[in-house]
């Protein structure tokens, strides 16, 4: 999932961005607000992290910017105005959520999933398919018997993006799109190197591939028989 994070505090911004990527987001960041907004009309984003007092530009401005293009986009935001009205005023303007600094780094991880669980109609944090379970809040897969299966943080990505897709082909552009930001090189045979390596690891374990090659198209979740997939899995 790729997010922005829009916020002026220097220190602040590298320590959220660096935990982040850490967990398995592309992270694109801008420390002024305009630079924030044109981001946003630049690229797709998943989630926005949004901070209130910015230079250049109020985060409310932005926020009523983002609402006129995209009413979709889940916003967080993140702000020291910590009074009821001012939260009242973030959310009447259409953030998904609001939270006062100073913060946690894990009730924020936490939002952010529950957000983007929402944004994909995927309420679950496990899922299981054939011998394989998918834990979407710990970001781990591994096998009926408890024992782990090495997926590195980017095809983990892969899976959960094309798992809270499930039911349409997913284009290759589209995944380096909310999978890569802008800090890192792209070259063309990237998909297609980790996408063969989270097949491999998964087809040790199940019969059947999880991830469909539509020739021309890009990949799509093998939906199978409905018992395959149990949603809520304990």
């Amino acid at each position: 999932m790729r997010l922005l994070l829009i916020e002026d505090e220097e220190d602040l911004i590298n320590t959220l961005s660096r935990g982040l990527r850490k967990v398995g987001y592309a992270v694109d960041t801008a420390t002024d607000g305009r630079d924030g907004l044109d981001l946003f009309y630049m690229n797709e984003y998943d989630l926005i992290i949004l901070d209130l007092n910015l230079p250049s530009m109020d985060g409310l401005e932005i926020l009523s910017k983002i609402r006129e293009e995209n009413q979709d986009c889940k916003i967080l935001i993140l702000s020291a105005r910590s009074n009821y009205e001012q939260r009242i005023e973030g959310l009447d303007k259409g953030a998904d959520d609001y939270l006062v600094k100073p913060f946690d780094f894990g009730e924020l991880n936490a939002r952010i999933r529950n957000l983007l669980r929402r944004s994909f109609t995927q309420q679950s944090s496990k899922l299981k398919y054939e011998n394989i379970i998918i834990d979407m809040a710990k970001r781990t897969v591994y096998g009926e018997n408890n024992e782990n299966i090495d997926i590195r943080p980017k095809e983990f990505a892969i899976l959960e993006y094309l798992i809270m897709n499930r039911g349409r082909v997913i284009s290759a552009e589209e995944l380096i799109e909310h999978i890569w930001d802008n800090d890192e090189s792209m070259f063309s045979n990237v998909i297609k190197v980790h996408l063969s390596n989270l097949r491999k690891k998964l087809s040790q374990h199940c019969k059947e591939e999880i991830i469909l090659n539509v020739r021309g198209v890009g990949y799509t979740i093998n939906e199978g028989e409905s018992e395959k997939w149990l949603i809520g899995y304990h």
